[in-house]
């Protein structure tokens, strides 16, 4: 049985042509891991949801909700102000 979600991915090491894949089946544990891969600069090469391939539209939302959340605590831990400020500001979620 497959997870609900899965991503393939490699680190950008100079000497590391492994790619690695992370399972879960929660949602949220989805977009936490995305963001720490955005935020560390790793390449993300495929996100499967059931086992499908996600493409397109459905796979640029999962990167863009991941984008929007990691400009968003960035904004708010350097400026040093609170979530509802950001959004306000900023337009990101709150």
């Amino acid at each position: 049985m497959f997870s609900k979600f899965a991503i393939d991915y490699s680190t950008l090491h100079q000497h590391c042509d492994r790619t690695f894949t992370h399972q879960t089946d929660d949602p949220v544990e989805l977009e936490d891991f995305i963001m720490h891969l955005l935020a560390s600069g790793s390449r993300i090469h495929q996100i499967r949801h059931e086992g499908a391939v996600l493409k397109g539209a459905q796979f640029d939302r999962l990167l863009k909700v991941a984008a929007d959340r990691c400009a968003s605590e960035m904004l708010r831990q350097s400026l040093n102000i609170d979530n509802l400020a950001v959004r306000d500001r900023f337009g990101f979620a709150a």
